[in-house]
Parts: structure tokens; C-alpha cells; sequence
């Protein structure tokens, strides 16, 4: 049985590319370029919003452009970022019930950490008790240095901790930790995408999940 499951944000606890793809498209409207649809967001997301932005913008726009972009996006999807997204089917239950068994459940995102903090408590309470956003002094991921801070802070050791998540990002991540890893297939990704970076798991939904972390 894992002790510490550190799972990723957007794609695994919450889906949130309603509000991503909303905000995105809000910029992009704004600055007079085309618009994509909701569907593509799913490959702009996962090294996140300054990489979603330059990956939404049309190819070849210079610095100052993202920089505007940026502006308007965060802007925006503070105001807006709780209009759609949702827990998984499932996920609540899944947190609770780790936590019954002694489970510590944490969240490690590429997501600015005001924005995951909040949009966390918010859909999750506090049965998510250590959390790690983009802007708290650690590389973005696939640099293993938030999950590494949460392992220690937890007090567990490697073998017992787990990372969850729905990229490539989160696999390599985990890998970059020296610690175990489950795709989570509901997300943003394709089975095939996820498998080609060898996870140790890789669970179709919570229930899966739960025999995996629990045994």
C-alpha cells in the first residue's frame, strides 16, 4: 500500500479545459486571432499557461505578444476558472476514502499555485492536504523537485509514494522522482501517448486506482 499519492491538477483531479479552452479563446479573440476548438486545448495543457499561450498563439508571434496574451488570459480565467471545471467521476470519493485508510493525498501542478490551491479547496475541501503549484520556488514539471518537497514534508519513504497523473509530463515527472506512476486514463491524453512512457500503472478510472494504491 502507497502512503503518499502525489496527483497531478488538471486532467486527474479536476477537469478543467472547459475554463482553459474559454479563457484561451477569450484572449485569442481579443487580440484578433483565430480561435480553437475546445478539443485542441487538450494538447496545449500540462507545462502550464505560459506554454499553453505559446502554444495557442499563431506561429511565429514574437515575446511581446505572449506577454499580452498572458495578461489577458490570466485576467480572465481568475474571473472565470470555476464556470465548468468539475472533480472526475469518482475522484471525491476515491480522496476520501484513501484518506480513511491513512492514505496522505497531495497535488503537484504545473498551474499557477494561487489558482490550484483555490480551485482545489474548492472541489476537494481539505482532504488534499499538500499542494504544490507553479510560482513556489520549484522548477515546473517534469522537474522532480515539488514532488521530491512533498515526499519529504510528508515524512514517507520513496517506495511509498506514488504519482497520478494524466501527460507525459506527470509519467516523466514521476520517473525524475525516482517513484512510482499511474496514467490517468480519463484525462486529456490518449492510452497509447501515456503507455509509450512507461508508467508503472495505468488505471481506466478511481476504482482502478483505489485497488492500486490501496492492494
Amino acid at each position: 500500500m502507497y502512503k503518499l499519492v502525489i496527483f497531478d491538477l488538471d486532467g486527474t483531479l479536476l477537469n478543467t479545459i472547459g475554463d482553459l479552452a474559454a479563457a484561451g479563446n477569450h484572449t485569442l479573440a481579443q487580440m484578433g486571432f483565430a480561435q480553437h476548438p475546445e478539443e485542441q486545448y487538450k494538447h496545449f495543457v500540462g507545462n502550464g499557461i505560459p506554454k499553453l499561450i505559446e502554444r495557442m498563439l499563431p506561429p511565429g508571434h514574437d515575446k511581446s505578444t505572449e506577454e499580452r496574451a498572458y495578461a489577458i488570459f490570466t485576467e480572465y480565467y481568475a474571473q472565470h476558472k470555476s464556470d465548468h471545471t468539475k472533480p472526475y467521476p469518482g475522484m471525491p470519493e476515491l480522496i476520501r476514502e484513501l484518506r480513511a485508510n491513512g492514505v496522505i493525498c497531495g497535488s503537484n501542478s504545473n498551474k499557477a499555485h494561487e489558482f490550484s490551491a483555490e480551485l482545489i479547496r474548492q472541489n476537494y475541501g481539505d482532504d488534499i492536504t499538500e499542494i504544490i503549484g507553479f510560482g513556489t520556488g520549484f522548477q515546473p514539471k517534469p522537474d522532480p523537485g515539488a514532488a521530491l518537497e512533498l515526499i519529504r514534508r510528508t515524512g514517507v519513504q520513496p517506495q511509498q509514494a506514488l504519482y497520478v497523473g494524466d501527460s507525459d509530463v506527470d509519467i516523466m515527472t514521476g520517473h525524475n522522482a525516482g517513484i512510482d506512476v499511474c496514467a490517468a486514463l480519463w484525462g486529456f491524453r490518449s492510452r497509447e501517448e501515456l503507455a509509450a512512457h512507461n508508467p508503472t500503472y495505468m488505471a481506466e478510472n478511481p476504482e482502478q486506482l483505489k485497488k492500486i494504491i490501496l492492494g
